[in-house]
This record gives C-alpha cells, structure tokens and sequence, in this order.
C-alpha cells in the first residue's frame, strides 16, 4: 500500500488540491448568501467551479506547489500559496467575464481566495504540527537506527543562526539530538522559546546549567563573534568536559542559511579570529573576468587556495604552474570537479627553467599572473642559501622577464614580511626579488605590484601542524622562545586580500596586509593543547631556542599610522623609490656567481651589497648594523626597524621620501 502511494503520490496531491477548492468555494458562497444560495447563482455554479479548479491547478502547478514534502512546510511554502490563490483568483475574474454567461457578487472570488489559502495551508501546517508532536511524544532518549544514546544539546545564542540551527535539528536531526535549551546574554529572551525549546539562562551560567542536565554538546551559534569573544567562550566551557563545536565565521555562511553539516569543533582559526574581510567583488570580477590568469606554486597552500577563488570569478582559462607532481594533479582535480565551467591547465614546471617558463608564457598567454611559489622554510635555507638564491631571487626573475617579454598586463608577487630588515636568507632572497621586480616595472609595460603579509594559519610545514603533530605524540610541543611573536591570518583571508590588492596596483607598489596584532607562539601553543583536550600538565611546553636566522619579532616595514591607506581598511601601500637599473643588474650578477657551491659568509656579504639592511646572524657586527640602520619602536612589545635611506633614496631637498621607507 506504501508503495502505491508513493508511486501514484503526485495524482494523489493534485486529487486532494481539487477537493479542497472545491470546499472553498462552497464555503464561499454559503457564506456570501447566508446559507441560502439563490436558484440563479446554483444555475452556473458548476461553470463556475469548472473554471476555479483548472485555473487553480495550473497556476499551482507552475508555481512548484504540487511538489515538496508537507511535513516541512515553512513560511515560504505560505507566501506562495498566497501568490497562486490571488493570481488564480485575478485569472477567474477575467475568464467568467469574458465568457459572459451570468454574474455573482466579486466578494465570493475574495471569499474563495481566502479560503483556498487557509484550507489548503491549514493542511499542509496541520500535517507537519502532527509530525512534529508525534517526533516528541514518541521519541526516546536513543536514536532508532544506531541504538546509541542521542546527545543532549545546549545551544549558546538564541538569535537568528540558532533558531535556524534548532529549526534543522528539531526537524531532521531529532533521531541523533536532543535539545534541552538555549543561552543568551539578552533579558528579553529569557523563559522564551524557540522551536518548542527555552531560553534556560544566560551564557555565564554554561558550566551550572551543562552538568545539571548533563549536556554531551556545546554550540556556539553566534557566527558574529570576535577570536577574544570566543577564547573567552572556550575557557568558559572548559570544565563542562562537553564537546564544543562551532558555526563558521558569518562570512562562510552561504546564503546565510545555517546547517548541521557546518557545525565543527573550535580551531585555532576561531580564537584568533578578526572581523571578516569584506571583499570588493565587482572590482575583483572585472581584473579577472574572461582573461587567462596564471598561478605559480598552485600546489601550495597559497597557490591552491588562490586558483580556487580565481575561479569564483570566472577567467577565461586558468594556469596552474606547478613543481610538484603529486601537489599539481591534487589541486587541478579538485579544482575541476569544484568549477567543471572553468578550463584549468596545469604545467609541471621548475620557475628556474628558462625555455620551460618561456614555453608556457608562449603557449598560454596570460594576463595576469600571481606568483607564490618559492621556498619558504627559514631554517631550510640557511643551511641551503644557494637555493634560496636560485629559486626565489632567480626564478622570480626569469618569471618577471617572462611576463614582460610576452606582454603580461598585471604580475603580483606574492612576498613576506620577513623581507623586511631581513636577519635570514629567506628573506634577504624575498626582499631581492621585490626589488628586482620593482625595478622593472619602471621599464616595462607590465604592472608589477608586491603583496606582504605574515604568518598563514595551517599553511603546510607551518607552526599549527607541527604543533598538533607533537600534541599526537603526547608532546612535549617544542616553541623557539617564550618571547616569539609573529603575525598570523587565514589562508582564504590571505588569498582575498591578494586578489583585492591585485586589484588596486599601477606597477611598483608593495602592499601590506594588516594583520592584526602579533601573537605568541607560546600562547598559540597553550591554546592547541586545550583545543585538543588536555592540560598543561597533560602536554608540557619546551623551548629549544632561536634558530639560526629567525627573529623573535617579525615586521610588515611600517606601522598603519605611517602607511598609505587605501580604498581597502585591511590593505596599505608603500611607493618605495626603486634601486637603479644598474646596481640592481650588478648585485644580481654577484648572486649569480654565488649560488653553486660558495661559503654563506660569500652569500651573506653579496647579499648586503644589494640589502644594507639585512644583518644575518652570527655575521660580525650584525646587531651593530641593525642598530645603525634605524630606530626601535616598542608598540605592542615589537621591535620595529626603521632603517636609514640610501643616499638614492633621498630627495633634493633632503626629506624621506614616505616615512614608510625601508
């Protein structure tokens, strides 16, 4: 019998729809006439039904209505009853005077609207409130299908993300939750309900209320709030020993619908959580819309977080150059079932091959290029600073004169701030290629700009990971120094500033993200051991000291009140006055020569020549140099160097030429 009617369900909708217009309309004209209907009316009365229901049934069907499920009929189900009956009803009106074949009170088509609606709503409304009593009445403290406990559920905020939270668990996830209440800070919501469940007090009261009725699940669904708001909501929660879970970011929210499925447990991203980067979309979508964009290091972190938002943007092809095989074949299949409207190629290539990079340029064209790739790891390439040298100094170089050569519109380089009064090779080489790039762009009709920004969150081979690996372990998780501060943003924040800095460049500029205030690498780590679930005492902290070529402080090269703003609040622009062509050309030939084989004292002093500024460690007089170089600045307990011009750098009348200098 199930299966018959499911089979014939649909016939057996549109039969109940007939049926209950029908009603409506015999109530209509019942009333309208006082139970009594004259012999005149009775007369074209079935003319008149004939008409209402075939009107009726195709202004319902094209509007959807014979489909869907009753039992979750919703507000928007009611709107659209509301549609259909006045259109069908204004339909009636003019088919019956056109056909001209007798005349009723227009009050009786109002009546028979009205009704049509309440009728048939109240059947739709009537069926899901049954279901819904019958889920409660009915349900047991077990799920029927697992036979496990189902989860008892406190839900912290009681504003519109988590009404529509508890709206999909009452509904759809009964079976697995069972909701005891709701906290919020507001008065006026207390002793309220939602969905059937109360306001049980305020948040402060979580640790009370959760082992008074034995809460297994904590969420928080106030995707508004701020890292210190939720750092405060973690340590608040800490003593229940129930399971904390979160909803993303208001940013993440797609269509600002909130479901189950986006519900995780809270990530170091949350704590150190910033107000959401509001993008410029339009400005965006008209750089790269219908052009090739090409993406280098599309394998990495950056880069594959930045293909997949170049997509959302729909290019005309998208490039990925990548060295990395296995990295190159993850990101183009998951790029490819994600955007299947979007052509993606993707190159293996090493950016130090000249006739490689060349090729590709010469086969695809682009127009824009985002250049991420580069070897990153500080204490990496201070044991390898030949590599350094080749790949992030050189390769930028033979990627640069390629995109000049081939006529490339935009090149953003994707920079550091540890360019910034470098101490290691990793960022005297990223801080070479900025000025390298910089100085082309003064002889080329490509717009060169640079993008600077610190830490990224989870990036591979980054401190989060190693962290929680060593938390696996059961520690004890190994921080540098007690003092060691650095700057810290998301990837997908990282990737959308690029794109909106791209967006703003006219060759020459370097930008810098704001990123906040600096962290503690000690505290970051405090904070993963109590995510994960232990104690201080579970998972002790060690230091092992500073590693060759890393400062305890790292800058962005000037502070925002010196920084030039832009239309963007999260990104400031430098205009620094370029090297001249030819010592530029000479520095780079001295590194040239050096990257195979020679001493890193060798490499250290080539590097100088070119970076005044850089002082690496252990090199005699290095903290004399940087002491030289500029002044200290204590805001926020970092050191920030400002250091002294280059006589080329100064103007004729002898004043800086940005107090954003490096």
């Amino acid at each position: 019998m199930r299966n018959l009617f499911i089979s014939y369900r649909r016939i057996f909708v549109v039969l109940v729809h007939l049926l209950l217009w029908t009603a409506a309309l015999g109530v209509s004209l019942l009333l309208r006439f006082e139970f009594t209907i004259p012999p005149s009316i009775l007369e074209f009365a079935p003319k008149l039904l004939l008409v209402t229901l075939v009107l009726r049934a195709i202004v319902h069907w094209r509007l959807g209505l014979f489909h869907g499920l009753w039992r979750y009929s919703g507000s928007r189900d009611l709107l659209s009853l509301v549609q259909a009956a006045a259109l069908s009803s204004a339909l009636i009106a003019a088919v019956w005077a056109f056909m001209s074949t007798g005349t009723f009170p227009r009050s009786v088509l109002v009546l028979d609207a009205a009704f049509s609606v309440l009728i048939v709503g109240g059947l739709r409304f009537g069926i899901r409130t049954v279901r819904e009593i019958a889920l409660h009445t009915t349900r047991s403290d077990r799920d029927p299908k697992s036979g496990e406990r189902r989860r008892r559920v406190l839900v912290l905020g009681a504003g519109d993300a988590g009404e529509m939270l508890m709206r999909e668990i009452t509904r759809t996830y009964a079976h697995r939750y069972e909701p005891v209440g709701f906290l919020d800070d507001s008065r006026s919501k207390q002793n309220e309900r939602i969905h059937g469940v109360p306001v049980i007090g305020v948040i402060d009261d979580v640790v009370l209320l959760a082992k008074r009725e034995q809460i297994d699940e904590i969420i928080l669904a106030i995707p508004t709030m701020t890292g210190p708001d939720i750092r405060r909501i973690v340590e608040l929660c800490r003593p229940t020993e129930a399971t904390l879970r979160t909803l993303p970011g208001v940013d993440s929210l797609i269509d600002g619908r909130v479901t189950v499925s986006q519900l995780a447990e809270v990530a170091i991203e949350d704590l150190l959580g910033r107000a959401p980067v509001t993008l410029d979309a339009e400005a965006v979508q008209v750089f790269l819309r219908d052009r090739v964009v090409l993406v280098t290091g599309a394998g990495g972190s950056i880069g594959s977080e930045l293909c997949k938002q170049i997509c959302r943007f729909a290019p005309k092809r998208l490039v990925l150059v990548e060295q990395a095989e296995n990295s190159l074949f993850e990101v183009h299949r998951a790029l490819a079932a994600e955007f299947p409207n979007v052509t993606v190629t993707a190159s293996i290539a090493d950016i130090c091959d000249s006739r490689r990079v060349d090729s590709i340029f010469n086969q695809e064209r682009p127009a824009v290029v985002f250049h991420a790739a580069a070897h990153k790891h500080v204490p990496m390439m201070e044991s390898n600073p030949g590599e350094a040298i080749k790949n992030n100094v050189f390769g930028t170089k033979k990627l640069a004169d390629a995109a000049d050569r081939y006529e490339v519109e935009f090149f953003v380089m994707v920079s550091t701030d540890k360019a910034v009064n470098p101490t290691s090779v990793m960022g005297v080489s990223k801080r070479t290629a900025e000025i390298y790039v910089q100085a082309l762009s003064q002889r080329s009709r490509t717009q060169f700009v640079t993008v600077r920004f610190g830490n990224v969150l989870g990036s591979a081979g980054s401190v989060i990971p190693i962290f929680k690996q060593q938390i696996a372990a059961g520690g004890p998780v190994m921080v540098t120094h007690p003092d060691m501060q650095r700057y810290f943003m998301t990837i997908p924040e990282a990737c959308q500033l690029i794109l909106q800095a791209g967006t703003m460049g006219r060759g020459g500029e370097i930008f810098v993200l704001d990123m906040g205030k600096p962290v503690k690498i000690v505290d970051l780590a405090r904070d993963l051991i109590r995510l994960s679930g232990y104690t201080d005492d579970d998972i002790k902290i060690e230091f092992s000291g500073i590693r060759p070529g890393e400062k305890l402080f790292e800058e962005l090269s000037f502070d925002a009140e010196n920084a030039t703003k832009t239309r963007h609040p999260k990104i400031f622009v430098g205009m620094f006055r370029p090297y001249p062509w030819d010592v530029v050309e000479k520095g780079l030939a001295t590194l040239h020569s050096l990257s195979e084989g020679s001493t890193p004292q060798a490499i250290w002093t080539a590097f100088q020549e070119l970076v005044p500024e850089y002082s690496p460690p252990g090199a005699p007089g290095a903290l004399a140099a940087i002491a030289a170089s500029g002044t200290t600045d204590g805001r926020d307990g970092a050191a920030v160097v400002t250091p002294a011009l280059r006589p080329s750098e100064r103007s004729t009348n002898g004043d800086r030429i940005s107090a954003s200098a490096e």
